[in-house]
């Protein structure tokens, strides 16, 4: 069996990874992972001709070169050597976790935190198990900052995230209703997430608190903390606007800046002032921050607003939960357009489990005073939530967008917002 440091000395002369044999770049050590349709281990001498210098495997009956290393378990081995890569690095590193927001929080405090640092984060939603590895692998001597994104649907997943990054600082963005098939519970969602506080309690380190949040206030009872709200804290900020898109008002030590953002949304007041909070804490000049967050462009269809022939299309379909469609829902209704030429598109919330129907229900209620003919719900849930009360129904999205083709809207503001399973993106060519 090879040891961990054996692999991190060839690591350091070939610090490309990959765990896919249909993405092998020149010099790269392929790491064979296996899933429930999948074996690495299988493609490993593949990856080995397509370029790859090294490949690590856990299937004895595979190795047919001396270019492959043999572990007991491949995703434990990244792990492992994950954890001892961030103890040589020996640098600053904030963890992010909650149900809503993070990515969003993790992009805008390492745009702000790139105004003064050498910054390494997650790319895209690499917040799991393999994810959060292959971030802190990335980071090489130059990285001064890093910036990690754990995401969780099973409980001890952040505590098992924490214990491989070892973050110094962190923050949860807030707590909601998501993943509750994983997690069995509200309860049970909001005790993972207090890993992170748990594990930076212990390490005595210091995390980001929005001081209005009464959960998260209680959770961090007793842990050195800097926080951002309205009034009697370290940033003190407000909401000026929200329609089209977020403005904030913050006051730093030496006055007054206005946060000019292209994020849609009240519900991304929150994630402006984390990243607001974290620059002024870590000493980057208000005007830095100020120009980073205004220019930071939203992307991979998260709260994106789109003109597609006269029609102006809010597309955050990356994800949803009923905390995120609650949000999402009343910021759109409070934004002040006519409720003639407001329409809402909504996908499935997956992964809910027994709470499921209760929750679509819910959503049900709260879009009722809408015309029925201006909402259409896609999905399987959806649909048997709305049974036979009049709302417009669709099976999928292929259905919805035949739908759409002989019957266009023409005009007006469109939210577009589901989970990620139902691929509500599709429908962007239909208008």
């Amino acid at each position: 069996m090879s040891t961990i440091e054996e692999i991190y000395s060839i690591l350091g002369e070939n610090p490309k990874i990959s765990t896919d044999s249909r993405e092998i770049t020149s010099g790269c050590v392929f790491f064979a992972l296996r899933g429930d349709n999948f074996n690495g281990n299988k493609y490993a001498e593949e990856a080995l001709k397509k370029g790859a210098k090294y490949a690590v495997i856990d299937e004895k009956e595979f190795q047919s070169s001396e270019k492959m290393f043999l572990v007991d378990d491949v995703i434990e081995a990244l792990q492992a050597l994950a954890q001892f890569h961030r103890k040589k690095l020996g640098i600053p590193i904030l963890g992010i976790t909650g149900t809503n927001g993070k990515t969003t929080t993790k992009e805008l405090i390492a745009k702000v935190l790139s105004q003064k640092f050498n910054v390494s984060f997650t790319q895209g939603n690499l917040n799991n198990h393999i994810g959060v590895p292959l971030t802190l692998l990335s980071m090489d001597s130059r990285t001064e900052f890093g910036v990690v994104e754990m995401g969780a649907n099973h409980p001890g997943e952040i505590a098992k995230l924490c214990s491989i990054a070892d973050p110094d600082y962190g923050i949860i963005t807030n707590i909601g209703k998501a993943h509750l098939e994983g997690f069995g519970s509200f309860e049970g969602v909001k005790k993972t997430k207090a890993e992170l506080y748990t594990y930076i309690k212990n390490k005595n380190g210091t995390v980001f608190i929005n001081d209005e949040n009464q959960i998260l206030t209680e959770l961090s009872e007793g842990i050195k903390k800097v926080s951002f709200g309205s009034k009697g804290c370290d940033l003190n900020g407000e909401l000026i606007k929200s329609s089209p898109f977020a403005h904030v008002k913050a006051t730093f030590a030496k006055g007054v800046l206005y946060l000019n953002t292209s994020l849609i949304g009240d519900f991304n007041y929150e994630n402006i002032m984390a990243a607001a909070c974290v620059g002024n804490y870590f000493g980057v000049d208000p005007l830095k921050i100020q120009q980073a967050i205004t220019n930071y462009q939203p992307s991979n269809i998260r709260s994106q607003l789109i003109d597609k022939n006269g029609v102006k299309i809010i597309m955050d379909t990356y994800n949803a939960n009923p905390t995120s469609m609650k949000a999402s829902i009343t910021s759109f209704l409070n934004s002040g357009n006519s409720p003639v030429n407001s329409f809402l598109i909504l996908g499935d919330m997956l992964e809910l489990g027994v709470s499921s129907n209760d929750e679509h229900t819910v959503i049900l209620q709260l879009i009722n005073n809408i015309p029925k003919e201006n909402v259409f719900l896609v999905g399987k849930i959806f649909s048997e939530a709305a049974g036979n009360t009049g709302w417009n129904t669709f099976e999928d999205t292929e259905q919805l967008c035949s739908y759409l083709k002989e019957n266009p809207i023409k005009n007006g503001y469109v939210l577009i917002k589901g989970s990620r399973g139902i691929r509500l993106e599709k429908t962007l060519d239909c208008f």
